[in-house]
Parts: structure tokens; sequence; C-alpha cells
């Protein structure tokens, strides 16, 4: 495609919190395109975007969803990303392949700050982004005190675009802060141009001049017109506006009623005029779009669909994408541009277009793939997020066990923030995610997507014991019938060992009382037995040392010996004082600064440990506290962190070390344990 046609295609992101409008700002940008003849609305679940059955049942976006549409000649292809911050996974995915992105708020100062994490991750990869003050009608605060709040969250400055019109508490219109002309709204029409208010002539001037010395702060011959006091050209304005924002150097503002379509034309213009077209945001990332270079994409989001299979959306970013192309070795089959969940057929693609693939079995959500027979660098990928809650799960039926490791590959294919596994102490199956609405969407998807009813526990925490005395202890096994007998005789020594060690096994056999042969067996009955200690419990940090015994030349076997070493281990270990461990975490919580106190109270109330906290030195007025935290106390953690912290506050986490479980508390764990029959 040639430079005119690429200059011709946009593709934009729309984010922002749960609730805050982004699927009713993308419906009305697709009805006033005429995209689409009648608006759908998030109650009766027929938006667009909120296709999927999950979405529904919810009313609420729960994964990616992709619409295109033309507006003034451009080509604009739309991500409506989830708000909840329990999809945050797959808006990051999204945004790292978007070209510009639109942050939906609300005119409510107290939820400004529920902001700050997307605003960061757009800082941290300079992308490009504008905000849409949503439900404007609704504020009960000033135009630019949301603005002065706003500014809090963000490392770039903001520039106010438009000025509102109130009467009687009601938004009229707005004032375009770049033309000066005033504008009335009108329901299903474009707003109206209307005299100029003379009563708002000094706010908006004010609210002007603060646009143009921003602006100036990167154009000196604007910085010398402003002094000399010489009104710029609007087309300076405007050219500095879109070179400033496609450098990611400042947010432009704009607001209106997406319910109502005002303020969505407005919105619709300034992308066409001042959003990066597809090859400034291509050749900051070091790529070609003269088209002389090899096709080169990028998976933002893998779908598993009921009527066409796998389908991975994809990114151009370098060249032309031909359907059937041949990519990382696989064939394509089949070219997509998404409709919500329709799907048209498509044979070619440029630079900037998003598009979906048909059957890339091996490609991964992130995954770079490229046409050419040479080893390429991957462009980067949103880091993976640590999962914070987890469930562990069973088929409703047994026979459906075989399926279900297949049914959750493909799921996490899909959404790459969920993990499982098989625990190797309790053998259940935990499912991992970024929260409770998170994986019962994921287990609403295996139900309906691959038969897979799951019946759902809290994981058991994997408790393990050990022991605070030493002992001596003597095993003797003997049984007789007809024929050869059974005979074996231990003498061990039983001892604690440091935190940390494991388990140690040694043999001080002198004189052959106790034959070579037979030794393993001695180790192996050791080991068998620690994998359920005298409190029920896998048990750690021991050394045991085969000291002495004896053997009979026709009936001992190593059979024996292990059977000998199991009773002197069950003889010995209740002697040692057995004490139950737990495993405790290592996690970093980030919280703004105004919640640090309550982060750290957080952490002390579930009988963790401070280790410290300090300031995050990338971030402006956010906190990272250190401590431990007992894996126990760790459930729904995630849930009380947000609730405490507008929904931002997140952790990471690994396992550090197991530590004593206080007596009382040891006491009513082991009480369950023996009234479920872990005993």
């Amino acid at each position: 495609m040639s430079k005119n046609g690429i200059k011709n295609i946009r593709n934009v992101a729309i984010v922002g919190p749960y609730s805050s409008g982004k699927t009713t700002l993308l419906e009305s940008i697709l009805f006033v395109t005429n995209a689409i003849t009648r608006k759908g609305n998030i109650k009766d679940g027929n938006t667009v975007s909120d296709s999927s059955a999950e979405a529904r049942d919810r009313s609420m976006s729960v994964e990616l969803s992709v619409a295109s549409t033309k507006y003034q000649e451009i080509d604009f292809t739309f991500l409506d990303c989830p708000g909840s911050v329990e999809f945050t996974q797959e808006t990051y995915n999204a945004l790292v392949g978007a070209g510009t992105v639109i942050i939906v708020c609300e005119p409510v100062i107290e939820k400004v700050l529920t902001l700050a994490p997307l605003f960061k991750f757009l800082d941290d990869w300079e992308i490009p982004h504008l905000v849409f003050i949503n439900k404007i009608d609704r504020s009960s605060y000033g135009y630019m005190e949301i603005i002065q709040a706003l500014k809090q969250v963000s490392s770039r400055p903001l520039i106010p675009q438009q000025y509102p019109i109130h009467q009687n508490d009601q938004c009229l219109g707005y004032i375009d802060l770049v033309t000066e002309q005033a504008y009335h709204y009108h329901s299903n029409s474009p707003a109206d141009q209307v005299p100029f208010p003379e009563d708002l002539a000094e706010a908006e001037h004010a609210a002007r001049q603060e646009m143009l010395e921003t602006l100036a702060d990167y154009d000196d011959h604007l910085l010398e017109e402003l002094i000399e006091e010489i009104e710029p050209p609007q087309s300076e304005i405007l050219k500095d506006l879109k070179q400033e924002l496609s450098a990611d150097l400042i947010v432009p503002v704009f607001f209106g009623m997406a319910e109502h379509d005002y303020g969505v034309r407005p919105l619709l213009d300034a992308l066409v005029k001042e959003a990066p077209s597809p090859e400034i945001t291509a050749e900051r990332r070091g790529l070609k779009t003269d088209g002389t270079g090899d096709t080169i994409v990028q998976v933002l989001k893998t779908y598993f669909t009921s009527q066409g299979g796998r389908l991975s959306l994809v990114r151009v970013w370098q060249g032309e994408l031909t359907d059937g192309m041949t990519l990382n070795g696989e064939r394509t089959g089949g070219m997509y541009h998404l409709m919500g969940q329709q799907q048209q057929p498509i044979n070619r693609a440029s630079v900037g277009s998003i598009v979906a693939l048909g059957r890339l079995e091996v490609a991964k959500t992130g995954d770079t793939l490229t046409n050419s027979t040479k080893s390429i660098s991957p462009l980067p990928q949103a880091d993976k997020l640590s999962p914070v809650y987890a469930l562990a799960i069973t088929p409703e039926n047994r026979k459906d066990e075989v399926k279900l490791s297949s049914a959750l590959g493909k799921l996490l294919d899909e959404d790459p923030s969920l993990h499982w596994e098989q625990h190797g102490d309790t053998r259940e199956v935990i499912l991992w995610g970024q929260g409770e609405v998170h994986l019962q969407v994921t287990l609403d998807r295996l139900r309906r997507k691959y038969s897979l009813p799951m019946s759902t526990h809290l994981p058991q925490v994997p408790y393990k014991e050990t022991i605070r005395r030493s002992t001596n202890s003597h095993g003797r096994y003997k049984h007789q019938s007809g024929g050869h007998g059974a005979f074996g005789d231990v003498y061990l020594d039983i001892k604690p060992l440091s935190r940390g060690e494991g388990f140690q096994f040694h043999q001080t056999i002198v004189g052959g009382v106790v034959p070579k042969q037979y030794i393993p067996g001695v180790e192996t009955g050791v080991r068998e037995y620690l994998k359920n200690g005298p409190l029920g419990f896998p048990v750690v940090d021991v050394d045991v040392t085969l000291t002495d015994g004896s053997h009979h030349s026709v009936d001992s076997s190593e059979q024996a010996f292990k059977q000998a070493a199991r009773i002197a281990m069950n003889d010995g270990m209740l002697q040692c004082n057995p004490v139950l461990l737990e495993p405790v975490l290592s996690i970093t919580i980030s919280v703004p600064t105004e919640f640090t106190s309550k982060a750290l109270q957080l952490i002390t109330g579930r009988r963790g440990q401070i280790l410290g906290y300090e300031s995050v030195s990338d971030w402006k007025n956010w906190d990272k506290v250190m401590g431990y935290l007992p894996q126990a106390e760790m459930h729904n953690f995630i849930i009380e962190l947000r609730s405490l912290t507008l929904g931002v506050g997140f952790f990471d986490w690994k396992y550090d070390h197991l530590q004593e479980v206080p007596d009382k508390l040891a006491n009513n764990i082991l009480t369950v344990a023996e009234s479920n029959g872990k005993k």
C-alpha cells in the first residue's frame, strides 16, 4: 500500500475503569459513522463489543473486542479493552499494538486515582493518548478542577482542547479552544455553531492560553509569538498538537456524553487531524514503512471461536500481510476484519492494520511473526502479571479429567494472565488468575466452550512438618510364612536440620551387619515414611543415619529392610516433638502513597511481617511495601487490597521459606485435618 494509504489508517484503543462508559462510547462512534444503524446498550446485552455470553451475563467487558468503521476517509479500527482491573492483562496486551489510546473517565475527582496504572503504562511505553471525560452532564465539579485532578496521575502535561458551556447546571455544548468557536449539542446530529458566550470569555481565554503555553514548551516559534503577543494561526496550533501528541509529549482532553452522542464527533475529528498515522508509530519502533522490508506482525490476542476455531488478532508493523502467507513456519488460513464476533474476509492488510488470522496453532499472544527466513528481534510485549487469586477445580464428571488439561491450555492461550498447576503435595488442580470475577469467567468458558462444568473449593495450604529434637529408634520387621520368611532389623539416629536443608540420609554401618545391597531399601523406607509424617503432612529438614542392624542370611531382603525402616521412623518420629510448618511468601505491594499505611496494616493483620517500604522511583506518589505473608492468609488478600485502594493496589509474590505455625492455630489445623481424614 502507498504511503497515502497508510496515512488513512488509524488503530485506536479505548480504555478506562469499569463503568466509565467505554463500550457506550464505541457504540456511539459506530453509530455516528454509520457502521451500525442502531445503537445497542449494555443493559440489553446487544452492543457490538460485549457480544460474548460471559460479558452479557455481567454487563461488562471481559475480553478485548474489535470494531472497524470509516470516518472522513480514514479507516478506523477500535480496540475496546476491558475496564475491570481483573482483566488488565488483556488491556495491556492490546495497548502494545495501538497507535493512539482514548482514556475514558467519569468527571468524579474521587475516581481519578483509578486511572493511575493506565497513565503509567502508556507513559512508560510512550503510546500517544488523549482523555475523553464522559458523562460530563453528571459532574458536580468544575471542569478545571477535574483537569487539575487528572494532572496528578499523568507524567505528561494535560491540554484541554474544549471548554464547556453550562446553563442551569446543564452542559449545553463546548467552545473549541483551537478555533474559539462555540457549539451547542443536538440529538441525532452534529453540534450547531452558536455565538460565542461572552460570559465565558475570561475563563475560555485562560484555558486557551494554558494550552498554547504548554505547546510552546516544545515549539520555539510559537513561544516567540506568545511573547510578542502575536495570535498564532490555527494551522500552526493543529500542527503542534499533532506533532506533540504523536511524540507522546502531551495529553489532549475532550469531554462529552457518549450515551447521547454528544462530543463524539469532535473526538473523531481530533483523531483524524491529530492522531499519528501508523508509519509514525512503526518508525519509532525502528521498523520500515516504505514497503521494502519483510512482513512483521505481532499477536495482540488469541481467540477460540465456535465457528472458525483459533483466531490470532495481529497488528501489522512492517510490510504487507496477505492471506495464505507463511509466518514463522505456519501458513495462515483466512484473514479477517472483526466487527465484534462478526468476521469479514479480506485478502491483504498494510502497516497499521489490525486483523485476525486463522489457523496459527503455534503463535502465542505477544509473539512476533514474520515471513522472513532470517532471524529477527522480537518486538517488546507487555509483562505477564503475577497471579494473585486461586481456586482448586475438579470436573463434576470424573470422566472429564482427561479433557481438562487440553481445555485449560486453550484458555491460557486466550488469556495469558491465567495459570494452572497440579500441586505436587496436595494433588489438587489449582487455577490461578487476577481475581474472583476473572476465575468465574474462566469457569463459565470451561462450561460453555468445552462442556466442562467444574466444582471448586479453596486450595489446600501445602503445610509441611519437621522435628524439634533428636532420638534413636529401632525397627525390626519379621514375618514368617510357608517357605522363606522376611527379616530386617535397623537402628536409626533421627535429628532435625536447619530450615531449608531438606532431607539427608547417611549410614555408618561397620562389619556388614546390614549388607550393602539392603541399605538402599532402608533409605527408600525412610523417604516413603516422610511423605506423611506423624502430623499427617510431608516431613522436611530431617537427617536420618543408619547406625546398626542385623540380617538373616536367608530371610533378609531389600523389601524387608524398607519395612523395618518405616517401623523405626514411625516409632522414632513421635519422640522428636514434631511441629507444623507453613509456607511463607515474599510479597511486594504497590499502592498510592495515601494508602501505604493501610497496606502496612493489611500485612500485619494477616500474621505478616513488614520488611520495609519505599517510594517507587519512577512513579510519583506511589510506594512499594515489602514483607512476608503466610500463604494461608493469601486467598482473598487481593480482594481486600483492592477494596482499600480504589482497586489500584497490586502485588507480586514468590515462595520464600517455611516457618512454624503458632501452636493455637496449628491445633486448629490439625483438628480439621483429622476430621477430614488427613491423618
